[in-house]
């Protein structure tokens, strides 16, 4: 900063109001200053930055996995708004590992982020206390974390899966399975509350080898749908809590010589890019995940600015996305 405000020919708290816009500086010692920091190619220090006033201007966000698309889609709306508003993320993946999740946390207070946007991986003892005595805010995004007082924006899970299930109810189906995800995820129950719901309001029977907990993956719904088809009375739809397990479930289903929709009609969860172009294509139940990470990176900053503020709670609609992989119920 020195060698730029020499170049310049003006002092360093000149340099410091026009990189801040903390002061009003004459249009021509601004174009000095700025012809002087391209000169120089000078970039300024954000650690420095931060000891001064006490923020970097930076957010962490962390995520679960970083291979399941929805989290990208969702990373996208956070970038949108952060940049939008002027602030820089730093991404870590726990790869669905309580104990890596607490020690990227850690990383991150080193880095000395303003905020963190987490999507966790499960919860301990240790996760609190981090996140309670460093007091940092926080927006958790869809798997409320019990114990951590922070905004929590997620969508509305259980009406979207009652609304998916309704749907192949309507369409004549009596024998529905679901393949739910981990049982200790807030929206995996919720889920499957919807899926319940459903059921019981249309009089259908449950039973409860219908119902398979998997882990969010391709390969988990593989393993699922497998289990299903090779019941003595299998189901004639599949409610899948999310598409990633959905697409493996085809897979399965053509593996097993299981025509889709006309011997088992399938609806996947989150309308992930990639489900339109799955085989058949595949219905879903829409998240909407731009909007939930614009909201989140949004709510975040906001905090930052009224730091004392209630926490709040953002619980965002979903819809039906119909497509090809079910249809109406002809019987056996």
């Amino acid at each position: 900063m020195k060698q730029v405000a020499d170049r310049a020919g003006v002092s360093t708290s000149t340099v410091s109001h026009v990189l801040n816009n903390t002061r009003i500086v004459s249009q021509e010692a601004r174009e000095r200053v700025q012809q002087a920091i391209a000169d120089l190619r000078y970039i300024p220090s954000a650690v420095a930055r931060s000891l001064k006033n006490d923020r970097t201007k930076t957010l962490g966000i962390l995520i679960p996995n970083n291979s399941n698309p929805y989290f990208a889609e969702v990373i996208q709306g956070v970038e949108d708004a952060s940049f939008e508003q002027g602030y820089n993320l730093i991404l870590c993946n726990s790869y669905d590992d309580v104990e890596k999740q607490v020690a990227y946390i850690r990383v991150l207070l080193e880095k000395r982020i303003d905020g963190l946007i987490l999507v966790a991986s499960g919860h301990d003892e240790e996760l609190i206390h981090l996140l309670a005595a460093e007091e940092l805010p926080v927006v958790v995004v869809d798997r409320e974390v019990p114990g951590v007082n922070a905004d929590f924006i997620q969508a509305d899970h259980e009406q979207g899966a009652y609304q998916a299930v309704r749907y192949l109810l309507e369409l004549g189906h009596r024998r529905i399975a679901c393949v739910a995800g981990p049982q200790d995820l807030l929206a995996s129950s919720d889920r499957v509350a919807g899926y319940m719901r459903a059921l019981q309001e249309a009089g259908a029977a449950f039973h409860s080898e219908w119902l398979i907990n998997s882990d969010f993956t391709s390969e988990g719904g593989f393993r699922a749908f497998q289990q299903l088809l090779a019941l003595p009375q299998r189901p004639s739809a599949i409610f899948v809590s999310n598409d990633l397990m959905a697409i493996g479930g085809l897979c399965a289903a053509a593996a097993s010589g299981v025509q889709i929709p006309q011997q088992l009609s399938v609806v996947g969860y989150d309308d992930i890019a990639l489900a339109s172009f799955a085989n058949p294509p595949l219905t879903t139940v829409a998240q909407p995940k731009h909007e939930i990470g614009y909201l989140t990176a949004q709510t975040l900053i906001e905090r930052l600015k009224q730091p004392t503020h209630v926490a709040t709670r953002e619980k965002l609609p979903t819809r039906l996305v119909l497509r090809g992989s079910s249809c109406a119920w002809m019987g056996e």
